[in-house]
């Protein structure tokens, strides 16, 4: 009977750790990109960032923002209001985005100059967000349904393994409203954040690359980070936009005043 016990408690030993050590392994990739998603949603955070946008000649503009952001719904929307508070030219302006689990993120955008504020709407989504190499559909997470998901290897990337995963958009609406036809991510196997991202035009070229050089843990309990250095280049102009986050922490009691159009429209 102890020769049996033992045997039985070394066969669940083994099959325990086989399933822990290649569970990473042979995790689903969309699971990987929504786990990718969570790791990065606060309950609440407060961000003062420098956005620093070179052309191909490398002269340089930049923009000095603020951004806070909060869960509601029981973590399923994640609102951010973004303001630009310097240089004068687009001090004020502000974008208020809501970024759903499982619908496409409603965004508006706040111009001081004709106070006024406009929906950003599906098809503009992909354009550039005040003229830097970002998105507006860069600012918020993808809708998870919106992809077809293809784990294509590992490969270190800044130091960490990272699974490499490929994102293909399900049909030509959602690669138009993103504007790439293919999404290449490099997601760290212990923290699950993304290292590195590569963006594919519509014509299958390389257009943009996306390297995080440094990420912040917030929330040690939760296991919960966000990226503070990040730098996209313009593979195909040379221009280049570096986001450094100079300040942020944890703030859980954001009021929720921040995020209605009242706020985003005070000057």
């Amino acid at each position: 009977m102890k020769k049996y016990s033992a045997a039985l408690v070394a066969f669940c030993f083994l099959v325990g750790f086989g399933a822990a050590s290649g569970m990473q392994d042979t995790i689903n990739p969309r699971e990987v990109v929504e786990r990718s998603t969570s790791a990065t949603r606060l309950s609440g955070s407060e961000a003062v960032s420098t956005l620093t946008i070179l052309d191909g000649r490398g002269r340089e503009r930049v923009r000095r923002i603020a951004m806070v952001t909060k869960l509601f719904d029981g973590g399923e929307t994640e609102k951010k209001l973004t303001r630009f508070l310097e240089p004068a030219d687009v001090k004020g302006t502000g974008l208020l985005s809501f970024d759903y689990l499982d619908k496409d993120d409603d965004m508006w955008l706040f111009m001081p100059a004709i106070r006024k504020t406009r929906r950003i709407v599906s098809r503009e989504k992909a354009k550039s967000f005040m003229g830097s190499e970002f998105s507006y559909a860069d600012m918020n997470p993808p809708v998870l349904d919106d992809f077809k998901y293809m784990i294509l290897g590992d490969q270190e990337e800044g130091g960490v393994v990272c699974w490499k995963i490929e994102m293909v958009p399900v049909n030509d609406e959602v690669m138009d409203e993103n504007g790439f036809s293919r999404k290449i991510v490099y997601i760290g196997k212990q923290d699950f954040m993304i290292r590195k991202s590569e963006y594919y035009d519509l014509d299958g070229e390389l257009h943009k690359e996306l390297t995080i050089l440094e990420i912040k843990q917030l929330d040690a309990v939760n296991r919960k980070y966000r990226p503070i250095h990040m730098v996209m280049v313009n593979k195909q102009n040379n221009r280049k936009s570096i986001m450094k986050v100079e300040e942020i922490r944890l703030n859980p009691s954001i009021g929720d005043e921040y995020f209605t159009s009242r706020y985003l429209e005070r000057m």
